[in-house]
């Protein structure tokens, strides 16, 4: 892990870095008992899910946020991740599926995030707002704009952070005024992430 992460994160304190470690001995004990993560993925662990959550981080998304929403979080990514990153801001971790958010509650007490608020319900249940909604590509964008709408503050510096896939010009086309689109390539070596990018999208702009 050390190697992984700390390649592109300097500056880690050594809670921070106990924290990422630990993630390498509860997510494949989890996995073990409940499908958090696919069979495939959980060997690649910090590269296909923490380093691809922490893209946001490592473009500086999130540092006019003081509440971040993670919707659809599966077992706690982007979230997790990013609570471990920026322990002075408020995550709130919402899934529609209970058993992965019962993961959530479980490794955030074992790693000993103080940060982190995890809820089983859907977003457009949910009536809390936030300065910044983050997920990774959990449905298809103008979906996801109108499911979470409710959920930002109404603030210019209001904004939802996407991490997707491939091509999606043509998906993004109606908000594409609103849009910012980052190459995660650009700071990442590893191969995976040649076609991951980040839409942030800001509607009041």
């Amino acid at each position: 892990m050390k190697a992984v992460i700390s390649q592109y994160f300097e500056t880690l304190t050594e809670t921070q870095i106990s924290q990422f470690e630990a993630l390498d001995v509860l997510y494949p004990e989890w996995n073990e008992k409940i499908n958090v993560i696919s069979r495939a993925d959980i060997d690649s662990l910090y590269v296909r899910h923490i380093l691809h959550s922490l893209a946001i981080a490592k473009f500086n998304l999130l540092t006019e946020s003081e509440n971040i929403l993670d919707v659809g979080t599966g077992g706690g990514f982007p979230g997790i991740p990013l609570a471990i990153m920026y322990p002075e801001k408020k995550f709130t971790l919402i899934d529609s599926i209970g058993k992965k958010i019962t993961v959530v509650k479980d490794i955030a007490e074992k790693i000993g995030l103080k940060n982190v608020t995890a809820l089983q319900i859907k977003s457009n249940m949910f009536n809390e707002t936030f300065d910044t909604i983050v997920s990774r590509a959990v449905t298809a964008f103008p979906n996801f704009v109108k499911q979470t709408k409710n959920n930002l503050v109404k603030s210019p510096s209001s904004r939802i952070v996407y991490l997707k896939g491939g091509d999606f010009e043509e998906e993004i086309s109606p908000f594409r005024n609103k849009c910012e689109i980052f190459n995660i390539s650009e700071v990442f070596d590893d191969e995976f992430f040649e076609t991951k990018k980040i839409i942030v999208y800001k509607p009041k702009n």
